[in-house]
């Protein structure tokens, strides 16, 4: 398959990622790295296929970052989960015996859940017509999941745009609303590892509150706020603040509000004192923040952000790229301590790590 896939070499490929990020975070002095390990295969709740036509036949395909002119054929996707599996065998099916649901079909999205719900995507270089609404629908009926359709300027939801997903974080189930166009973790089984951890470090701060920059769909400060008197997120993407409100709702959080601004317009309007609106909207005077989370893009933060992060005696950094997070810690070394330090394999039979640290302040 053009996928990476060695399951024999899963635990020595583990042992490799914990040695480097080890390595990295040299310079502090720190507990022993907690390393959160993959399910070896059908760990991958979400993918994305291209497809390809060739003459009578269609398949799916990935493409090598080395030739990426060359399809690969993929006939089966074993990191993905069993459900996700299972869906494309029946939507290829499908595409090869429909020509209405094959004509210049583009790619297929899938999404899955752990709790056995799942969402299709087709998306086509054409306009979608009546005549496709109605193979939609008889299909949707046939698969059984919800499907969406997409074309230049159209978006066809047949039924809704989420799944329901369900994590189990320290001992505790919560729901979440996960959609088709906002980002997820791709690994339900580390995700929860993950921030199950992260609750763990967090557990002596009922007097405190939280504040969590980057909080998409509320996926660790709805867990988290049950450490905390009250919580606040911030998040820019309309789509992961609407799944939040949703998911708070679900979870019955009511010490928790979402703000909808970047973290960077924050940083400026706290640090720098710069008026914003949808800063006074929030009464920070009502808030006695204690720990901040931030779970920013590979990039890492800004120095504004990095300036405001240290107004928190605790920091709770989470990253998919170690690199930049011990970049952007380096400055906080003469004033806070590392307590802990982990590895969430989110990613096996790639480079990719994500690592957590906790950073107090010394007293």
């Amino acid at each position: 398959m053009p996928f990476p896939f060695a399951p024999d070499q899963y635990q020595s490929q583990l042992a490799a990622k914990a040695a480097t990020l080890t390595e990295l975070l040299a310079d502090w002095a720190r507990p022993d790295l907690t390393v959160c390990a993959s399910q070896p295969s059908h760990y991958r709740m979400r993918a994305e296929f291209r497809i390809w036509h060739d003459g009578p036949r269609s398949y799916y395909a990935m493409f090598d970052p080395k030739d990426p002119t060359q399809p690969l054929e993929v006939t089966e996707f074993p990191v993905a989960s069993k459900l996700l599996n299972r869906l494309m065998d029946e939507v290829m099916a499908a595409v090869m015996s429909d020509p209405e649901l094959r004509h210049k079909l583009f790619q297929v999205n899938f999404l899955t859940t752990q709790s056995g719900d799942a969402l299709i995507t087709l998306i086509y270089h054409r306009q979608l017509a009546e005549d496709w609404l109605e193979r939609g629908h008889h299909w949707q009926a046939i698969w059984g999941v919800p499907v969406i359709g997409r074309a230049r300027k159209q978006r066809h939801v047949l039924s809704r745009d989420f799944v329901i997903e369900q994590l189990t974080i320290a001992g505790q189930p919560y729901d979440f609303h996960q959609y088709e166009s906002s980002f997820t973790q791709p690994n339900a089984g580390v995700c929860e590892q993950m921030v199950s951890w992260a609750v763990a470090q967090t557990m002596d701060s009922q007097q405190g509150d939280l504040m969590e920059m980057y909080c998409g769909n509320g996926n660790f400060s709805i867990p988290l706020s049950r450490n905390f008197r009250l919580a606040l997120g911030t998040e820019i993407s309309r789509t992961a603040v609407k799944s939040a409100q949703e998911n708070i709702s679900l979870n019955r959080r009511d010490n928790l509000k979402i703000a909808r601004m970047a973290s960077e317009d924050l940083s400026k309007a706290w640090v720098k004192n710069e008026p914003s609106r949808r800063f006074n909207e929030f009464d920070m005077a009502s808030y006695d923040f204690d720990t901040v989370l931030v779970d920013p893009p590979r990039a890492g933060l800004d120095e504004d952000t990095i300036s405001l992060i240290q107004r928190f005696r605790r920091i709770v950094y989470v990253s998919c790229n170690p690199e930049s997070m011990v970049a952007n810690i380096a400055a906080l070394q003469g004033d806070y301590r590392m307590t802990a330090c982990a590895l969430f394999d989110q990613f096996p039979y790639t480079h990719h790590m994500e690592a957590g640290v906790i950073l107090e302040r010394n007293e």
